[in-house]
């Protein structure tokens, strides 16, 4: 039995491949989506042997006329092309080139390996998917801003070990979350130049024996160079761990902001109220409203974190320079950007379909003595050392407590008690509206200050 026509490989070997061994090894079920990104090296392939003479004008030419063809073929394939036979999806694009051009087709692959050619078609691919990434987390950062302007003036609990702790504006809330949002974004784009270097040239570790001008195949490809070392590119995915960890902390913080929305939906806070399109019902309560989009939202993150780890496990026994283990790094990579993709597009529109109760929200800000930093701040500002201040305003919380009582229903003579320092003028403080005002700093809750950081992150994602 000889090896099949289909195979890269056959010369050496004299007869073909177990079919066990052809199901653990091919990957065209799931490399097929590089299918665009490996035309799109080839074609700069073969411009680049024109110019190193290894091909013709009229060679090269041809070649890129058909490869064109070719983008456009699989462009309309619904399905990876298994009957083909073919093990990968550069033994597709060179099946079908032999088919359309004959022996020419077999010219293309001269000096070029399989290993830099996965290696470039992974780079484009993961370039693009970041590209795609972050446009959503842009989004979901409007989405965020938006709510941040319609609830500019809303006060809401901010909390502490999930306890009551100071009140803060809603809108203070939301941008939180932008900035969570905005470094991830930021770590995208940041491992985005790191990848956008190009391997094409490599060859299988030790470089190409013909003279292909690489700046010139990289600028062809969108890089911003070739890569410096041929063994480290085609070992190298550090770009697709880089990848799945940004995608993984962005995962992690989706399902922070899914939790707290859960958390704030529940009858216990009833704080927002989700649109019932990203909700669901129950098939015997049919009171259930479930925050199903949320949940998968924690649920999912989960998932992300999996591929990224699962992938560091393989990498980290592998010797240079390539080893076949590295087939393992498509999969995850795919899943793990399909998944955070469409969380990032639901959470757009869960955020966008919140309605907030605003005097729940209000009511909330005001509960759990979450003015008694107030109060211990007016007291320094009276001469009292702050651990004496918390001291005598811990004891005032105590006395409030047992009377059913918040801290400005006190009488000024009960304050005294405890704390002696203060005056007429501490009830002023302790308003809801005085101790968000007092939060003015740079990055505090103040509502001039929420207001500057409103426009700025609206300057921010518009530049961008």
């Amino acid at each position: 039995m000889t090896t099949p026509t289909h195979a890269l490989w056959g010369g050496r070997f004299a007869s073909g491949p177990d079919a066990l061994f052809r199901a653990i090894n091919d990957s065209l079920t799931f490399d097929w989506r590089l299918a665009r990104q490996d035309i799109a090296g080839s074609r700069a392939w073969a411009a680049a042997l024109g110019r190193a003479g290894v091909l013709s004008a009229e060679e090269t030419a041809r070649l890129d006329g058909a490869l064109a063809d070719l983008d456009a073929e699989a462009a309309e394939m619904p399905h990876p092309p298994i009957d083909s036979g073919a093990e990968d999806v550069h033994t597709w694009v060179e099946q079908r080139l032999v088919q359309m051009l004959g022996s020419l087709g077999k010219k293309l692959h001269t000096g070029r390996s399989r290993n830099d050619q996965v290696a470039t078609d992974l780079r484009l691919w993961t370039r693009g998917a970041i590209d795609a990434r972050t446009a959503e987390l842009r989004e979901l950062q409007r989405s965020l801003a938006a709510l941040a302007e319609r609830e500019i003036d809303t006060p809401f609990p901010g909390y502490t070990h999930l306890q009551r702790a100071q009140p803060v504006l809603l809108a203070h809330w939301a941008l939180a979350h932008f900035e969570a949002f905005d470094r991830d974004a930021e770590r995208l784009e940041d491992a985005r130049r790191r990848l956008n270097r190009c391997p094409l040239g490599s060859a299988a570790l030790a470089g190409t024996a013909y003279p292909i001008d690489r700046d010139a195949l990289a600028r062809d490809l969108g890089f911003d160079g070739p890569t410096p070392n041929s063994m480290d590119a085609v070992a190298d995915r550090d770009f697709v761990a880089e990848t799945l960890g940004a995608a993984a902390l962005c995962a992690t913080h989706l399902s922070r902001l899914g939790e707290e929305l859960i958390l704030y939906s529940s009858g216990e806070f009833g704080l927002v109220e989700m649109d019932d399109a990203v909700t669901s019902g129950s098939s015997i309560m049919p009171q259930k409203k479930n925050p199903d989009a949320c949940e998968l939202l924690r649920g999912k993150a989960g998932r992300v974190i999996g591929l990224h780890t699962g992938f560091l496990v393989t990498l980290k026994g592998l010797p240079f320079a390539y080893n076949k283990d590295l087939q393992e790094d498509k999969e995850p990579l795919f899943e793990a950007f399909d998944q955070l993709g469409l969380c990032l597009r639901i959470a757009s529109r869960v955020i966008d379909g919140c309605t907030f109760q605003r005097e729940r929200c209000r009511g909330a800000a005001l509960g759990g003595f979450a003015n008694a930093t107030e109060l211990a701040d007016y007291l320094v500002e009276e001469g009292v050392p702050f651990r004496d201040a918390h001291e005598q305003v811990g004891a005032l919380v105590r006395l409030a407590l047992a009377r059913g009582a918040t801290l400005e229903d006190l009488a000024l003579g009960e304050l005294r008690e405890h704390a002696p320092a203060a005056k007429q003028d501490v009830y002023r403080r302790l308003t809801l509206e005085a101790t968000l005002a007092k939060r003015d700093v740079q990055g505090g809750t103040a509502p001039a200050r929420v207001r500057a950081a409103l426009a700025d992150a609206r300057q921010r994602v518009g530049a961008r």
